[in-house]
């Protein structure tokens, strides 16, 4: 995980650093976070992986502190890449309430699958968004791209430590 951000944090400041005009070396770069989040198993565990084959009552169980369950965690990963895909796509919410609290939900067993293939959906269509992009869209949300996957990785790990603490991680 700290590697993780290690890297995310260096390819930002390479970023930052690099002229704009770079932006076509970018795209692949972009690409290959938003898979390595969401599919593509390299330094950590994409959010399709860590997800599969959990119940909805595992989705909900919690500890006995404030920390939020995996369902929750999807909830809120779903509702702040929907967001940036909003803003991406143009959409107005400006008028939407904002109030991350409302993000955390808990699940039906229906419920809980529809989340997953949500979560999926939104993830995929990023995707497919920046492999159609040109240049200046690149250049203009890499930044943000990278900022989103840090915060998908961040909270995937916080997946694997539930399953992994309660016996649910039995990869070999």
């Amino acid at each position: 995980m700290k590697k993780t951000l290690l890297f995310i944090g260096l390819v930002i400041l390479i970023l930052n650093c690099s002229e704009r005009e770079n932006s076509s070396e970018l795209k692949p770069l972009l690409i290959e976070q938003l898979k390595y989040s969401h599919t593509d198993e390299n330094w950590f565990v994409p959010t399709k992986i860590a997800v599969a084959g959990l119940t909805a009552e595992q989705s909900n169980w919690k500890d006995s502190t404030e920390n939020h369950s995996i369902g929750e965690l999807v909830s809120h990963l779903t509702f702040w890449n929907e967001m940036f895909l909003k803003d991406i796509n143009g959409e107005d919410f400006s008028d939407f309430d904002m109030d991350n609290e409302i993000t955390f939900k808990i699940y039906s067993e229906k419920e809980w699958k529809n989340a997953i293939t949500k979560l999926d959906s939104v993830q995929t269509e990023f995707e497919r968004i920046f492999e159609n992009a040109n240049d200046k869209q690149i250049s203009n949300r890499a930044s943000d791209v990278l900022t989103m996957t840090a915060h998908n990785a961040y909270h995937t790990g916080q997946i694997i430590y539930i399953r992994k603490r309660n016996g649910w991680w039995n990869r070999k």
